[in-house]
């Protein structure tokens, strides 16, 4: 009896030392992979790191609008948006009201926040649809169904994209746009000017909405001063 006693205890000890060992192999091994992910200093600037919120900016104030299953309208703000392709949006999206719409429809529409529109449009971004179904009249906003797809257009938005799902996969939304259309108090010589737009864009260091500036330079005209 003492005997088996004696080879418990020591299989005890034997599994805890491993046991440590493996803990202490994996904690160096942790220690080890931070290091090498920690990137270097550049000298002479404050240096942050790869997990600052200030990754790309500006980022538009993106309005994505689409119907539920019972044709109630919906809102939210995205700030992840770009352009994919001459006529594709790319969104990131995480799981929302928009994406189960989007399930449904396969259709949405864009919009941007413009300086009229901040109170509404940072509203649209704080609430859930699944909360507030009806915030887009509390809102105070009307539609107007989209002829070309299956997604409501927000008619205080002056400028709208019309766009049919192309691919929502791993967060990441893809849509073809179908039809651009704005309303004329946008317009100068029949196209969209910014400067009557007035559109805001979201600035994540400063977490603050900013008006876009001045007219600074000429596309693929100031650069010639140098050639």
């Amino acid at each position: 009896m003492k005997k088996l006693v004696s080879f418990a205890a020591m299989m005890l000890l034997a599994l805890t030392a491993c046991t440590s060992n493996n803990n202490q192999n994996l904690q160096n091994e942790n220690e080890n992979m931070e290091k090498k992910e920690q990137p270097q200093n550049v000298e002479g600037r404050k240096n942050f790191g790869a997990q600052h919120a200030l990754m790309t900016t500006p980022q538009p104030c993106v309005m994505i609008a689409t119907w539920d299953e019972n044709k109630n309208p919906d809102v939210m703000m995205a700030a992840w948006a770009g352009q994919l392709d001459y006529n594709q949006v790319v969104i990131s999206l995480s799981k929302h009201k928009t994406t189960d719409n989007l399930a449904v429809t396969q259709a949405f529409t864009i919009s941007f926040a413009d300086e009229r529109t901040v109170v509404e449009s940072d509203y649209f971004g704080l609430v859930s649809g699944n909360k507030e179904p009806n915030k887009v009249a509390k809102a105070g906003f009307t539609i107007t169904p989209s002829p070309n797809v299956n997604a409501p257009i927000i008619n205080e938005y002056p400028l709208t994209l019309e766009c049919k799902v192309v691919s929502f996969n791993d967060g990441m939304l893809i849509g073809e746009v179908v039809n651009m259309s704005a309303d004329e108090s946008i317009l100068t010589d029949g196209k969209v000017d910014l400067a009557k737009l007035k559109p805001i864009v979201f600035d994540a260091s400063g977490m603050c909405y900013r008006a876009l500036g001045y007219v600074v330079g000429k596309a693929w005209q100031s650069g010639k001063a140098i050639q």
